[in-house]
């Protein structure tokens, strides 16, 4: 490891000499006592103001003389005076001194006052039902943050592509992470516009989904094709769907189905608008299936950011549902495989 130095000057060659004295030999403490016994110009009133005895503070003095090799004051039993090295480290450090005070502060201030950029990635599915109807909310309690979303429907190395945190379905993470449970699981049900079943029969079963154009969805992470699985009578029934259309997210199986494309399989909570308009409606509503909650997921570390702690300490909040209860997870399709949504 390189050692840091601190190179000290003056502008008079008989004071300080140009040799290069290692940083570790002096600490903060010793600086900071310099510069309040600068200010004053009274070993007692600096001690004071540092909390420490007069003693202590002519001791610290001392040694750090000792270290530069130089005299700093000037003292008489009626008087204290920097000397000419003196003034000069004064000049420097006095200004470092003050800015390591004010950035201490500037912390201790964002802690109270969350305030800066965060940078989420999330898809837009996450977006949509857990972050969208919450950010004027959000910005109005937190006027100091400001939000940059990314969407995609990849598992983002959130570290390596500088963002504060990530939203992604079940609690699968890499080691490292915090994982915070954001809204209750999801239901999946199938939708449909209800000009598709003009010339068409409404399905009654889950098996009449076979003689229908299904919009089928395809993970853009793995390729494979989303199942639709259902419990039924206390048993796992897969549909083997087919159909004519298939889209890698579900925003746009959801656009498709308005557009009486087919029938989808999609999150409640993700097309509630288009539910509430009356533009899909719900068919098989004693059929549905159960996903795993979104979670937020971020670096652990000992000090979180106060900008990210309120946004999920907000987020959080915002979607605190009803949790299903546990005897209800076993009439539903818990889909825990689910690495992207």
């Amino acid at each position: 490891m390189t050692k840091k130095s601190i190179m000290i000057k003056s502008t008079s060659a008989a004071t300080l000499s140009g040799d290069t004295l290692p940083l570790s030999a002096i600490h903060l403490p010793a600086l900071m006592a310099f510069e309040a016994a600068a200010r004053v110009l009274n070993f007692a009133r600096a001690a004071a103001e540092l909390g420490v005895t007069p003693t202590a503070m002519s001791r610290t003095i001392k040694i750090l003389e000792e270290q530069l090799n130089v005299r700093l004051f000037n003292r008489t039993t009626r008087s204290v005076s920097l000397t000419e090295a003196g003034t000069a480290l004064n000049v420097s450090v006095a200004p470092a001194l003050a800015s390591i005070r004010a950035a201490l502060a500037q912390v201790g201030h964002g802690a109270d006052r969350p305030s800066g950029l965060l940078r989420i990635n999330l898809s837009y599915v996450a977006y949509r039902i857990l972050i969208e109807p919450h950010v004027d909310a959000f910005f109005n309690a937190f006027p100091s943050i400001n939000l940059e979303i990314s969407l995609d429907n990849q598992l983002s190395d959130i570290v390596s592509a500088g963002f504060d945190a990530g939203i992604r379905l079940g609690r699968k993470v890499q080691n490292d992470m915090v994982a915070v449970q954001l809204g209750g699981l999801q239901q999946r049900v199938v939708l449909a516009a209800p000009d598709y079943f003009r010339e068409r029969a409404r399905p009654e079963r889950i098996e009449d989904l076979l003689g229908h154009d299904c919009i089928r969805q395809r993970y853009s992470f793995g390729g494979r094709l989303f199942d639709w699985k259902f419990q039924v009578a206390g048993q796992m029934v897969h549909i083997d769907v087919q159909g004519r259309l298939i889209v890698d997210d579900m925003h746009s199986v959801v656009d498709a189905a308005v557009r009486g494309a087919g029938i989808a399989f999609a999150y409640a909570a993700f097309a509630r608008q288009e539910i509430a308009a009356g533009s899909l409606v719900r068919i098989l509503t004693d059929d549905s299936a159960i996903d795993d909650a979104f979670h937020i997921y971020y670096p652990h570390r000992s000090h979180m950011p106060g900008k990210l702690r309120a946004f999920v300490d907000f987020m959080r909040d915002a979607n605190r549902v009803a949790s299903i209860q546990q005897d209800d997870l076993k009439t539903g399709v818990r889909l825990s495989d689910r690495a992207v949504e």
